[in-house]
Protein backbone atom coordinates (compact mmCIF):
# COMPACT_ATOMS: atom_id res chain seq x y z
CA UNK A 1 0.00 0.00 0.00
CA UNK A 2 2.77 2.62 1.04
CA UNK A 3 4.57 1.80 -2.12
CA UNK A 4 1.54 2.41 -4.16
CA UNK A 5 0.67 5.70 -2.12
CA UNK A 6 4.02 6.89 -3.01
CA UNK A 7 4.02 5.69 -6.87
CA UNK A 8 0.80 7.94 -7.04
CA UNK A 9 2.47 10.94 -5.49
CA UNK A 10 5.25 10.45 -7.67
CA UNK A 11 3.31 10.41 -10.26
CA UNK A 12 1.34 13.79 -9.47
CA UNK A 13 4.73 15.45 -8.70
CA UNK A 14 5.73 14.44 -12.19
CA UNK A 15 2.54 15.69 -13.38
CA UNK A 16 2.46 18.80 -11.71
CA UNK A 17 6.29 19.62 -12.80
CA UNK A 18 4.80 19.05 -16.65
CA UNK A 19 2.14 21.10 -15.98
CA UNK A 20 4.17 24.08 -14.73
CA UNK A 21 6.96 23.80 -17.07
CA UNK A 22 4.26 24.32 -20.00
CA UNK A 23 2.59 26.91 -18.41
CA UNK A 24 6.03 28.81 -17.88
CA UNK A 25 7.30 27.91 -21.44
CA UNK A 26 3.83 29.71 -22.75
CA UNK A 27 4.38 32.89 -21.00
CA UNK A 28 7.85 33.01 -21.61
CA UNK A 29 6.81 32.86 -25.45
CA UNK A 30 4.27 35.26 -25.04
CA UNK A 31 6.89 37.80 -25.91
CA UNK A 32 9.56 36.03 -27.22
CA UNK A 33 11.80 39.53 -28.04
CA UNK A 34 10.90 40.92 -24.23
CA UNK A 35 14.15 39.26 -22.86
CA UNK A 36 16.83 40.65 -25.73
CA UNK A 37 15.08 44.08 -25.55
CA UNK A 38 15.23 44.18 -21.79
CA UNK A 39 19.05 43.57 -21.94
CA UNK A 40 20.43 46.67 -19.62
CA UNK A 41 22.46 49.52 -21.42
CA UNK A 42 24.47 51.69 -19.80
CA UNK A 43 22.92 55.50 -19.77
CA UNK A 44 24.35 57.88 -22.05
CA UNK A 45 23.93 61.70 -22.81
CA UNK A 46 22.50 61.79 -26.46
CA UNK A 47 22.98 65.69 -26.58
CA UNK A 48 22.75 68.74 -23.75
CA UNK A 49 20.49 67.80 -21.71
CA UNK A 50 18.61 64.89 -23.55
CA UNK A 51 19.92 61.42 -22.22
CA UNK A 52 19.38 57.92 -22.67
CA UNK A 53 18.14 55.43 -20.15
CA UNK A 54 16.11 52.93 -21.76
CA UNK A 55 17.19 49.41 -21.99
CA UNK A 56 19.08 48.05 -24.96
CA UNK A 57 16.21 47.13 -27.34
CA UNK A 58 13.43 50.06 -26.32
CA UNK A 59 13.93 54.04 -25.49
CA UNK A 60 13.86 55.83 -22.49
CA UNK A 61 14.55 59.15 -23.13
CA UNK A 62 15.41 61.40 -19.96
CA UNK A 63 14.87 66.03 -20.65
CA UNK A 64 16.63 67.02 -17.41
CA UNK A 65 16.32 70.88 -15.53
CA UNK A 66 17.16 72.22 -12.44
CA UNK A 67 13.63 72.93 -11.83
CA UNK A 68 12.68 68.91 -12.55
CA UNK A 69 12.84 66.03 -15.75
CA UNK A 70 10.38 64.76 -18.30
CA UNK A 71 10.97 61.47 -19.12
CA UNK A 72 9.19 59.95 -22.41
CA UNK A 73 8.21 55.68 -23.02
CA UNK A 74 8.71 53.38 -19.55
CA UNK A 75 9.34 49.97 -21.65
CA UNK A 76 8.43 46.95 -20.03
CA UNK A 77 7.04 46.26 -17.07
CA UNK A 78 10.57 44.36 -16.07
CA UNK A 79 12.33 47.37 -17.24
CA UNK A 80 11.25 50.23 -14.49
CA UNK A 81 13.53 49.33 -12.21
CA UNK A 82 16.41 49.58 -14.93
CA UNK A 83 14.99 52.77 -15.92
CA UNK A 84 15.43 53.96 -12.12
CA UNK A 85 19.20 52.53 -11.63
CA UNK A 86 20.15 54.63 -14.96
CA UNK A 87 18.54 57.95 -13.76
CA UNK A 88 20.74 57.70 -10.76
CA UNK A 89 23.55 56.58 -12.36
CA UNK A 90 23.42 59.69 -14.47
CA UNK A 91 23.73 61.60 -11.02
CA UNK A 92 19.59 62.05 -11.38
CA UNK A 93 16.56 61.29 -8.95
CA UNK A 94 13.88 59.27 -10.22
CA UNK A 95 11.89 62.03 -7.14
CA UNK A 96 13.00 64.95 -9.30
CA UNK A 97 11.26 63.49 -12.87
CA UNK A 98 8.12 65.36 -12.64
CA UNK A 99 6.58 64.43 -15.70
CA UNK A 100 6.24 60.95 -17.90
CA UNK A 101 4.85 61.40 -21.74
CA UNK A 102 4.38 58.33 -23.96
CA UNK A 103 4.73 57.77 -27.55
CA UNK A 104 2.63 54.86 -28.04
CA UNK A 105 0.58 53.08 -25.24
CA UNK A 106 1.61 49.16 -25.96
CA UNK A 107 3.25 46.97 -23.15
CA UNK A 108 6.82 47.50 -24.35
CA UNK A 109 6.74 51.23 -24.35
CA UNK A 110 4.09 52.16 -21.58
CA UNK A 111 4.59 48.92 -19.11
CA UNK A 112 6.63 50.46 -17.27
CA UNK A 113 4.87 54.08 -16.76
CA UNK A 114 2.66 52.61 -13.45
CA UNK A 115 6.22 51.51 -11.73
CA UNK A 116 7.22 54.84 -13.04
CA UNK A 117 4.60 57.01 -11.39
CA UNK A 118 4.45 55.35 -8.21
CA UNK A 119 8.03 55.56 -7.74
CA UNK A 120 8.44 59.38 -9.03
CA UNK A 121 4.59 60.90 -8.09
CA UNK A 122 5.26 62.55 -11.82
CA UNK A 123 2.47 63.23 -13.95
CA UNK A 124 1.47 61.40 -16.40
CA UNK A 125 -0.23 62.68 -20.15
CA UNK A 126 -1.00 61.46 -23.52
CA UNK A 127 -3.33 62.07 -26.57
CA UNK A 128 -6.87 61.20 -25.58
CA UNK A 129 -6.72 57.12 -26.90
CA UNK A 130 -3.24 57.30 -25.06
CA UNK A 131 -4.70 58.42 -21.33
CA UNK A 132 -7.75 56.26 -21.67
CA UNK A 133 -5.69 53.05 -22.81
CA UNK A 134 -3.22 53.96 -19.82
CA UNK A 135 -6.04 54.48 -17.28
CA UNK A 136 -7.77 51.44 -18.61
CA UNK A 137 -4.62 49.56 -18.82
CA UNK A 138 -5.65 48.40 -22.16
CA UNK A 139 -6.25 49.89 -25.92
CA UNK A 140 -9.28 49.70 -27.33
CA UNK A 141 -10.80 47.66 -30.92
CA UNK A 142 -9.46 50.38 -33.14
CA UNK A 143 -5.80 49.47 -32.04
CA UNK A 144 -4.43 47.38 -34.80
CA UNK A 145 -2.99 45.42 -32.56
CA UNK A 146 -5.80 44.44 -29.85
CA UNK A 147 -6.07 40.91 -30.16
CA UNK A 148 -2.34 40.17 -29.72
CA UNK A 149 -0.97 42.97 -26.86
CA UNK A 150 -1.45 42.36 -23.79
CA UNK A 151 -2.33 44.60 -21.05
CA UNK A 152 -0.56 46.67 -19.09
CA UNK A 153 -0.79 48.26 -15.31
CA UNK A 154 -3.41 51.25 -14.84
CA UNK A 155 -2.42 54.35 -14.68
CA UNK A 156 -4.65 57.14 -12.46
CA UNK A 157 -5.40 60.62 -13.51
CA UNK A 158 -3.72 60.44 -16.80
CA UNK A 159 -3.74 64.17 -18.24
CA UNK A 160 -5.45 64.80 -21.48
CA UNK A 161 -3.22 66.41 -23.98
CA UNK A 162 -4.39 68.25 -27.71
CA UNK A 163 -1.88 68.43 -30.68
CA UNK A 164 0.53 71.14 -31.13
CA UNK A 165 0.49 71.30 -26.98
CA UNK A 166 3.13 72.41 -25.02
CA UNK A 167 3.79 70.90 -22.07
CA UNK A 168 6.31 72.39 -19.30
CA UNK A 169 8.50 71.80 -16.57
CA UNK A 170 10.17 74.33 -15.35
CA UNK A 171 12.89 75.77 -18.44
CA UNK A 172 11.41 72.70 -20.25
CA UNK A 173 9.33 72.54 -23.20
CA UNK A 174 8.06 69.61 -25.44
CA UNK A 175 5.48 69.59 -27.75
CA UNK A 176 3.17 66.94 -28.60
CA UNK A 177 2.62 65.83 -32.50
CA UNK A 178 0.06 63.52 -32.95
CA UNK A 179 1.19 61.07 -35.21
CA UNK A 180 -1.37 58.02 -35.16
CA UNK A 181 -1.27 55.01 -36.97
CA UNK A 182 0.56 52.22 -35.18
CA UNK A 183 -2.11 53.09 -32.55
CA UNK A 184 -4.58 55.37 -32.95
CA UNK A 185 -2.91 57.42 -30.23
CA UNK A 186 0.45 57.73 -31.11
CA UNK A 187 2.53 61.13 -30.00
CA UNK A 188 5.85 62.48 -31.98
CA UNK A 189 7.90 64.92 -28.66
CA UNK A 190 9.84 68.09 -29.98
CA UNK A 191 11.65 70.02 -28.02
CA UNK A 192 15.74 71.36 -28.19
CA UNK A 193 18.40 70.52 -26.21
CA UNK A 194 21.52 73.12 -26.16
CA UNK A 195 25.46 72.70 -25.79
CA UNK A 196 26.61 76.23 -24.68
CA UNK A 197 25.21 78.38 -27.36
CA UNK A 198 24.37 75.34 -29.66
CA UNK A 199 20.44 74.37 -29.53
CA UNK A 200 19.71 71.19 -31.84
CA UNK A 201 15.88 70.43 -32.53
CA UNK A 202 15.06 66.87 -31.05
CA UNK A 203 12.69 64.64 -32.18
CA UNK A 204 11.19 61.61 -30.52
CA UNK A 205 9.36 59.93 -33.29
CA UNK A 206 6.73 57.33 -32.98
CA UNK A 207 6.80 54.18 -34.27
CA UNK A 208 4.84 54.06 -38.07
CA UNK A 209 4.57 50.62 -39.13
CA UNK A 210 1.78 49.19 -39.73
CA UNK A 211 1.61 46.23 -37.28
CA UNK A 212 -1.39 44.34 -36.23
CA UNK A 213 -3.34 41.32 -36.09
CA UNK A 214 -3.96 39.10 -38.51
CA UNK A 215 -7.05 39.55 -38.83
CA UNK A 216 -6.90 43.37 -39.27
CA UNK A 217 -6.95 45.71 -42.27
CA UNK A 218 -5.67 48.93 -42.54
CA UNK A 219 -7.24 49.34 -45.97
CA UNK A 220 -10.92 49.01 -44.44
CA UNK A 221 -11.11 48.43 -40.24
CA UNK A 222 -14.77 49.14 -39.09
CA UNK A 223 -12.81 49.29 -35.86
CA UNK A 224 -10.28 52.06 -37.20
CA UNK A 225 -11.44 53.71 -40.35
CA UNK A 226 -9.43 56.41 -40.41
CA UNK A 227 -6.16 53.94 -40.04
CA UNK A 228 -5.05 54.95 -44.21
CA UNK A 229 -5.82 58.71 -43.42
CA UNK A 230 -3.76 58.25 -40.11
CA UNK A 231 -1.07 57.09 -41.17
CA UNK A 232 -0.73 59.80 -44.28
CA UNK A 233 -0.93 62.45 -41.67
CA UNK A 234 2.07 61.13 -39.78
CA UNK A 235 4.03 60.75 -42.40
CA UNK A 236 3.21 64.07 -43.57
CA UNK A 237 3.86 65.42 -39.94
CA UNK A 238 6.94 63.81 -39.36
CA UNK A 239 8.52 65.05 -42.86
CA UNK A 240 8.02 68.49 -42.08
CA UNK A 241 9.13 69.23 -38.57
CA UNK A 242 12.53 70.60 -37.88
CA UNK A 243 14.66 67.86 -37.13
CA UNK A 244 18.28 67.83 -36.25
CA UNK A 245 18.70 64.37 -33.95
CA UNK A 246 15.87 61.51 -34.26
CA UNK A 247 15.27 59.82 -31.87
CA UNK A 248 12.62 56.57 -31.90
CA UNK A 249 11.04 54.32 -29.42
CA UNK A 250 13.10 51.11 -31.04
CA UNK A 251 16.78 52.71 -30.65
CA UNK A 252 17.74 50.89 -33.69
CA UNK A 253 15.30 52.21 -36.05
CA UNK A 254 17.24 55.70 -35.58
CA UNK A 255 20.94 53.71 -35.94
CA UNK A 256 21.22 54.69 -32.20
CA UNK A 257 23.81 52.02 -31.42
CA UNK A 258 26.34 52.59 -34.71
CA UNK A 259 26.07 56.42 -33.85
CA UNK A 260 26.95 55.95 -30.27
CA UNK A 261 29.81 53.89 -31.48
CA UNK A 262 30.89 56.69 -33.96
CA UNK A 263 30.47 59.28 -31.05
CA UNK A 264 32.78 57.60 -28.57
CA UNK A 265 35.05 56.75 -31.24
CA UNK A 266 35.41 60.84 -31.54
CA UNK A 267 32.47 61.95 -33.80
CA UNK A 268 30.81 64.46 -31.58
CA UNK A 269 28.49 64.96 -33.94
CA UNK A 270 27.68 61.30 -34.79
CA UNK A 271 23.61 62.12 -34.28
CA UNK A 272 23.31 65.63 -35.75
CA UNK A 273 21.30 64.11 -39.01
CA UNK A 274 18.83 66.93 -40.55
CA UNK A 275 17.69 64.58 -42.69
CA UNK A 276 16.46 61.49 -40.87
CA UNK A 277 13.11 62.42 -40.01
CA UNK A 278 12.63 62.95 -43.78
CA UNK A 279 14.43 59.26 -44.89
CA UNK A 280 12.13 57.74 -41.90
CA UNK A 281 8.90 59.24 -42.93
CA UNK A 282 9.59 58.43 -46.35
CA UNK A 283 10.69 54.31 -45.59
CA UNK A 284 7.52 54.53 -43.50
CA UNK A 285 5.61 55.40 -46.35
CA UNK A 286 7.20 53.02 -48.76
CA UNK A 287 6.65 50.10 -46.31
CA UNK A 288 2.99 51.21 -45.57
CA UNK A 289 2.00 50.70 -49.53
CA UNK A 290 3.13 47.35 -49.26
CA UNK A 291 1.50 46.57 -46.88
CA UNK A 292 -1.29 47.79 -48.34
CA UNK A 293 -0.37 45.79 -51.09
CA UNK A 294 -0.72 42.92 -49.68
CA UNK A 295 -4.11 43.80 -48.23
CA UNK A 296 -5.36 43.81 -51.79
CA UNK A 297 -4.76 39.77 -52.14
CA UNK A 298 -6.39 39.09 -48.35
CA UNK A 299 -9.90 38.39 -48.23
Amino acid sequence: MLTIKRNLLLSLAATLSMAFTSAHAEDSSGCPKCAQWNISQQPFRIYGNTYYVGVHGLSSILITSPSGHILIDGDLAESAPKIVASIRTLGFRIEDVKLILNSHVHYDHAGGIAELHKLSGAAVAGSPFTAHALESGHSGKDDPQYEIAPPIQKVPGVQVLKDGQTVRVGPLALTAHFTPGHTPGGTTWTWQSCEKERCLNMVYADSLTAISADNFRFTDSPDYPTARQDFEKSFATLNSLPCDILLTPHPDVSDMWERLERRNKGDADAWVDTGACKRFSASSRENFAKRLATEGTRH
